[in-house]
């Protein structure tokens, strides 16, 4: 059963993340949005929403708890008062220095080489991607 092994290989994979995330202070959600802006800083909500495939009623939640942890500034759009900017704030940039011993552990975890979690990561896309076609 392809969606048992996806599941369980999801749930474990966020077994090793949790401690790794809990000593940055943040949650793996919060940790996507962190790498998203870490990518490119000043999106809107609507932009990171379509980049982390989450609904704004999901995304708007999570980005408020950030901005009130210090992570980043939420700003409405001059010209169109309906598009907010995120921004990181200098705690949320500095975060992405430790980044790097959490990239550094997943890698080792997997026990795989670079090609082989390339591969893997474009087939778990490919497959996504194929699913949502018609749903």
């Amino acid at each position: 059963m392809i969606c048992f092994a996806l599941y369980s290989a999801n749930h474990a994979m966020q077994r090793v993340y949790a401690p790794l995330l809990a000593d940055m202070g943040v949650t793996y959600p919060q940790y996507l949005v962190l790498l998203s802006l870490w990518q490119e800083d000043g999106q809107t909500v609507g932009a990171l929403g379509r980049a982390l495939q989450l609904e704004s009623n999901t995304l708007t939640p999570l980005l408020k708890r950030m901005e009130v942890q210090g992570l980043l500034s939420r700003s409405r759009d001059g010209a169109d008062e309906r598009q907010v900017h995120i921004k990181l704030t200098e705690k949320g940039r500095v975060l992405k220095a430790k980044s790097g011993a959490v990239t550094a552990c997943i890698f080792d975890r997997c026990g795989l080489n670079l090609d082989q979690l390339t591969a893997l990561r474009d087939a778990i896309t490919e497959l996504r991607d194929q699913l949502r076609q018609d749903g």
